[in-house]
């Protein structure tokens, strides 16, 4: 039985290098949050619609949702670095021309620009991350850091963007995060270890269709993606949805944005406890169905209890919830079929989770039109949880036959 207790190797510090791979991750996730409080100014000044701007808020999943594997082999045969450096240079284009452009549905474009630039710049961050630990219980705390950029950048973003607004405007705040991007690809070129030679030769595209189709033809990527769509999408929804609540519940609008970049900024600590939890030895299934248990029950608070203890709800749904990314990031890299495929694998756990980022909100808003109020919208939630519990049974029964084929094998040699 694994300890419980930290040891020596536990307490080393995250190397530098895997640092910033985290900072790289937050700062492009800066570009997912400065959106929700520019949507009002866009309206005013660029006369953006409601569609629109509910077209502009899921855009920057339309690259996760459609190329997430795809890129992820890309990552995979040119190299993780290269590709994170074209996708922060690529995510610094699209948010300089959005900063240029005189109408909306030109806006639209630029957006559809910084997805697959933040597709790029965050996909090979978990190869990059286990090429520099070579110590596993360190590895495992950096990908539980790894898993909290996005709440991170995010809450960040919700909070700084208004302030920014307000200082130099929607346009020069844009162009502030371009320059930043551009700037962590220098810090990513300066500071991380170079990628291999690639060999540009015929069998070289030969061997990535072969690293995609293994990858697809592997149980582990598949448990991984729909256990992570299966928390994606209702943490989006009900996050998502928390500024609509609460201004309905007659809440000041500054109130409304501190409560709800806390309830996404409060995610990062489930994330980083995974790191750790999993570092002293405590099994995946565990950490899985502790998260998934917390966001249930969260659910039901949040749209049934009174406001208070509704705000309660969603913080706990948040933080605990917070477990299950932090934990399939770090299956993701156990479960890939090799080293050469370990982006190809996040890849097609990130195109899952945006799909399900794509469609939770959706399906939650139906259900609520359709029963007239928020009051039965946790029976989602319920069910996401349920279907996430029995997957993460998959997930441990998986890991358990991998490490027995493993002893199995070293008792051969």
């Amino acid at each position: 039985m694994p300890s419980a207790q930290p040891g020596p190797r536990d307490r080393q510090p995250v190397p530098a290098q895997a640092r910033l791979i985290v900072a790289v991750g937050i700062a492009s996730a800066l570009h997912v949050g400065k959106l929700p409080p520019a949507l009002p100014v866009l309206a005013q000044e660029l006369g953006l619609t409601l569609v629109q701007g509910g077209f502009l808020l899921s855009m920057i999943q339309l690259a996760g949702m459609s190329m997430g594997a795809l890129f992820g082999q890309l990552a995979d045969r040119l190299g993780p670095r290269r590709v994170m450096m074209a996708g922060l240079l690529l995510l610094a284009a699209g948010s300089a021309l959005g900063a240029l452009v005189p109408a909306a549905h030109l806006l639209l474009w630029t957006r559809g620009i910084e997805g697959f630039g933040f597709l790029m710049a965050v996909l090979p961050a978990p190869g990059l991350l286990r090429r520099s630990v070579t110590e596993p219980a360190v590895l495992n705390r950096a990908l539980g850091w790894w898993g909290a950029y996005m709440p991170i950048g995010a809450a960040t973003g919700l909070l700084l963007a208004p302030a920014l607004h307000a200082a130099v405007g929607w346009r020069a705040a844009w162009g502030l995060l371009a320059g930043l991007a551009v700037g962590c690809a220098v810090a990513v070129r300066a500071r991380v270890a170079p990628d291999g030679a690639v060999a540009a030769t015929a069998g070289a595209w030969g061997a990535a269709w072969h690293g995609l189709r293994t990858t697809l033809a592997a149980p582990g990527p598949w448990l991984v993606a729909a256990a992570f769509l299966m928390y994606s999408g209702q943490w989006l929804a009900v996050v998502g949805f928390l500024p609509t609540l609460y201004t309905e519940a007659g809440w000041s609008p500054a109130r409304v944005g501190w409560a709800s970049a806390l309830a996404a900024g409060i995610n990062l600590t489930g994330n980083i406890a995974a790191g750790r939890l999993l570092a002293r030895g405590v099994a995946p299934r565990t950490l899985l169905w502790t998260g998934y248990a917390a966001m249930a029950l969260g659910a039901v608070g949040t749209f049934t209890a009174g406001v208070g203890w509704a705000y309660a709800s969603v913080l706990v749904f948040s933080a605990v919830g917070g477990l299950i990314p932090g934990t399939l990031f770090t299956l993701a890299v156990r479960l890939a079929p090799g080293p050469q495929t370990v982006s190809t694998t996040v890849g097609w756990v990130q195109q899952l989770s945006s799909l399900g980022q794509f469609v939770g909100p959706p399906l939650v808003a139906w259900l609520a039109a359709r029963v007239g109020g928020w009051h039965w919208t946790w029976l989602v939630n319920v069910a996401c949880c349920a279907v996430g519990m029995a997957l993460a049974l998959a997930l441990q029964v998986r890991l358990v036959r991998m490490s027995a084929s493993g002893v199995q094998h070293m008792e051969e040699r």
